[in-house]
């Protein structure tokens, strides 16, 4: 009698339905990684998960500027991070287009499994 229950009460908790979270991924970038642009406005990060706004953000860094072979790394001021409606895309907005150069996106974002993830990628604008 007692193997039947304990027999029972494993099959329950194994055909319990339990929730999966999995860990955000960035699916594209526009402008992609390694992409050379015109100056864009904004710089979209779509995910494969929906993110917490409250702790899902990004810094827009320039890392090169054409003819200053020694420029150093310099975070981009007015840049506004934001999710968008579909709660899948993290959105950083310039209010002037952004000058020729080299960038670089830093991201943090979270999702609903409260796990931080990180990344970065470079692109060019020309």
């Amino acid at each position: 009698m007692r193997n039947l229950i304990s027999v029972l009460a494993a099959a329950m908790v194994a055909s319990t339905a339990t929730t999966a979270y999995a860990h955000p991924k960035l699916l594209s970038a526009s402008p992609a990684a390694n992409a050379t642009v015109a100056a864009p406005k904004a710089v979209q990060l779509r995910f494969s998960e929906k993110l917490v706004a409250r702790f899902s953000t990004a810094d827009l860094v320039m890392t090169g500027m054409p003819g200053m072979a020694d420029h150093p790394p310099m975070k981009m001021s007015g840049v506004k991070t934001s999710v968008a409606g579909d709660g899948r895309t993290l959105v950083l907005s310039s209010a002037r287009p952004l000058a020729a150069g080299t960038y670089r996106v830093d991201y943090r974002v979270v999702s609903s499994d409260t796990h931080p993830i990180k990344g970065s990628y470079s692109f060019r604008v020309k």
